[in-house]
């Protein structure tokens, strides 16, 4: 279970936008580039449905993204992002685009890295220094933060901290604004950036260099506006950009993989939501087992609730007659002395009570997800990446809430699909496409024409190859057939 709780003083007003990703390297991406923005219409929701042939680079999307919330959380990239270098190359980078700001001021701010498997050492103690384990790890690397930068004398667009250097950062006027001159404090900086890199963490939104930023900050804050210099409203400005990614990576950006969804096929229903009561936010995860009770503590137990109520008034209407429900089974006390509420999940229809864990794997990918969808309708802030969001949805359900979504609502929301009935219900500034050719992994569909399926369009140019772009690799039916029949012969004796 994680629970995030914050106060929503001082960030409201501000929002970020993925309005952009490159890839290199990564899985089975060489090179490929996406604009998350829809640039034949001007919609307030941002959506971007990837569709392409299995092992084609859709689920390499979702785990660049979830990497970039490791990265701007400050949290440890975990080991498997190793095996997800591409086998051809010692190293992938990504680059991420933000949109930061509000609707009628937007500051576009780039964050790059790199990152590449090392060798994870341990040693005894013995004199002869025999090896106890080797193991990979991730290394983060060569990680630059650009954005428009303020002078007495210009605004450009350039970079802001760039850590490919054996100083702390450069360029040296930013680290100098950033955080001081005092040598201490940079000694300090220098051993917590070689710390980061040991440690499989980023080292520009690791808190250390948070913390430091945050108190040359706090000195400025404390002056009037007509005390501060022009270099201290430089500052100041910096800092709002860093603290709304950080903010973004935190609090705003959800990824929904299929290990999540995985976890209901493991009788474990997830609960991954965000919402705001009065000035305070709360976001996170739980995780409810479906085939026993659960136990889990008194402030998770509102927490659900809150949820299941405000999701009731939506599943309702897409599943007519449908509520889920927390039934109470009393209160224990936990190993650690907090008081939990144990619990059971049901599913109400047709005046039925029945346990949730009876329902089919599709309502319960629809009840893990619709929190999220909730929010992505009515919050302009939050950014929703999820991997096959149509498994286990009705088809045409999942093209009318897509639609839905895309007409009126106000965030933003990334996923990848199987399921061809999108197509005919989203603007097709929503929809990429993936290629047969790694090192042009993502492309948009030309000469679609404003009364044209892009369905049927898609279908037609699989059979024909009409695009620049090979969209999908052909197979012979007949050799197919063939290999089912000799797979199936049984070889004499």
């Amino acid at each position: 279970m994680i629970l995030s709780e914050r106060k929503g003083e001082g960030m409201e007003k501000t929002s970020v936008r993925l309005a952009g990703i490159t890839i290199h390297n990564f899985k089975n991406v060489g090179d490929g580039s996406l604009s998350f923005e829809n640039k034949r219409k001007n919609y307030k929701a941002s959506l971007l449905g990837l569709y392409g042939q299995n092992g084609s680079g859709k689920t390499a999307l979702i785990d660049a993204i979830k990497l970039l919330k490791y990265a701007l959380c400050g949290s440890k990239i975990p080991v498997g992002f190793a095996d997800y270098i591409n086998v051809d190359a010692e190293s992938a980078t990504l680059i991420y685009e933000f949109q930061v700001g509000r609707d009628d001021e937007k500051t576009m701010v780039v964050y790059q890295f790199s990152i590449k498997a090392v060798q994870d050492i341990t040693e005894t103690n013995t004199q002869s220094g025999d090896k106890v384990s080797e193991n990979k790890k991730v290394c983060i690397y060569e990680e630059v933060l650009k954005c428009q930068t303020l002078s007495d004398k210009q605004t450009r667009y350039g970079r802001l901290i760039d850590t490919n250097t054996s100083e702390v950062f450069l360029p040296r006027p930013k680290k100098a604004l950033l955080i001081g001159k005092d040598k201490a404090v940079n000694t300090d900086l220098l051993v917590i950036k070689k710390l980061a890199e040991e440690s499989s963490r980023s080292f520009i939104f690791s808190a250390e260099l948070l913390t430091v930023i945050r108190k040359n900050v706090d000195i400025v804050s404390k002056k009037t506006d007509s005390e501060k210099t022009s270099k201290e409203n430089e500052l100041l400005y910096y800092f709002h950009l860093i603290e709304a990614i950080v903010d973004f990576g935190n609090h705003e950006l959800f990824i929904i993989n299929t290990q999540t969804s995985g976890m209901i096929s493991l009788k474990a229903q997830p609960f991954i939501f965000k919402y705001e009561e009065g000035k305070t936010k709360t976001s996170g995860t739980i995780m409810i087992p479906l085939e026993h009770t659960a136990a889990i503590p008194k402030q998770a137990r509102n927490v659900v609730g809150t949820v299941i109520d405000r999701m009731n008034k939506v599943l309702v209407k897409i599943i007519p007659g449908l509520t889920i429900s927390v039934k109470d089974l009393g209160t224990e006390i936990l190993k650690n002395g907090e008081e939990a509420c144990r619990i059971q999940l049901m599913s109400n229809k047709n005046s039925k009570e029945i346990p949730l864990s009876y329902e089919s794997e599709g309502i319960k990918k629809i009840v893990s997800i619709l929190q999220l969808l909730i929010v992505v309708y009515n919050d302009p802030s939050i950014t929703v990446a999820v991997d096959e969001l149509d498994a286990g949805v009705f088809e045409y359900l999942l093209g009318e809430l897509l639609r839905i979504i895309s007409e009126r609502g106000k965030g933003q929301l990334i996923f990848t699909s199987h399921n061809l009935r999108p197509l005919e219900t989203l603007d097709r500034g929503f929809v990429a496409f993936t290629t047969t050719n790694p090192e042009k992994r993502y492309v948009r569909m030309t000469n679609v024409k404003e009364n044209n399926n892009l369905r049927d369009f898609y279908y037609r140019d699989i059979m024909l190859g009409e695009q620049d772009d090979k969209l999908y690799d052909h197979t012979n039916n007949s050799e197919i057939a063939f290999a089912f029949r000799e797979a199936g012969e049984v070889n004499d004796p």
